[in-house]
Formats: structure tokens, sequence, C-alpha cells
């Protein structure tokens, strides 16, 4: 049992796992702001072109009625929805991308100063004076 608990330490303690767990969290923070976004900015806007804040009760038809007493029990094809949906799924993508083309400029290394010329140069130089000893 001591040898299991010492394991799951070393499986939890290790690099990956914790980046897993700051990743996920992050992962959950971006959530919140992207889903404050559409509701804050994109539904209002939606709700201007469409006259409400979002498609849900838009292109919904009725296929067959049900009970006058239950309305639980029409059937309806709801394609609003999933329009809602895909227009969340698309910014939901394009701030993804925002975040990972920013994070891909910051991480990418700077260029070295070379104190010297490359090898390249180098074994060019060393050629070209062969050439000319003969």
């Amino acid at each position: 049992m001591k040898k299991m608990l010492k394991e799951f330490k070393d499986f939890i303690a290790t690099g990956n796992m914790v980046e897993l767990g700051v990743a996920f969290i992050l992962g959950l923070a971006v959530k919140a702001v992207i889903d404050s976004f559409i509701a804050n900015v994109a539904n209002p806007i939606i709700g201007a072109i469409f006259g409400e804040p979002n498609l849900d009760n838009v292109l919904r038809f009725t296929l067959r009625d049900g009970d006058n007493a239950d309305p639980t029990d029409d059937s309806v094809l709801a394609i609003g929805p999933v329009l809602t949906q895909l227009i969340s799924l698309i910014l939901v993508g394009f701030v993804l991308f925002l975040a990972v083309k920013a994070y891909n400029k910051l991480r990418k290394p700077k260029p070295t100063v070379s104190s010297g010329p490359s090898e390249v140069d180098l074994l060019v130089e060393i050629r070209d004076l062969l050439k000319v000893r003969g």
C-alpha cells in the first residue's frame, strides 16, 4: 500500500500532471471570458439584426402538433439553437486562435547575434583557399 501511495505521489508530482492541471484551470478561465463575450457582445449584435438575443427561437418548424394540454408533446425541428451553438463554436475557435497566435509570437526565440562567421562560411573560405593553393 505504501509503495502504491509513493507511486501515486510521484505521478502527481511530475511536470506533465501539473501542466495539465494548470492548462485545465486556465481553460476554465478562458471559457468564462468567452462566455461573457458571447453573452454581452455577440448576442446583442445578433439581437439587433434578428430581433432576438440569440437564434434559439428562430427557424423553428412544428412537424407534428401534440396534445393541446401538453405542448411538450409537439415534434419541433429547431434549427436556431444549432445555429446559436455554431456561432459560439466559431467565436471560441477564433479567440483560441488569437490566444495561440499571441503565445507563439511571445515564445518565438529571438535571433542570436553571431560572434563570428558560421560553419558554412568557414568551410567555403577553406575551400576557396585550397583552390588557390592548387
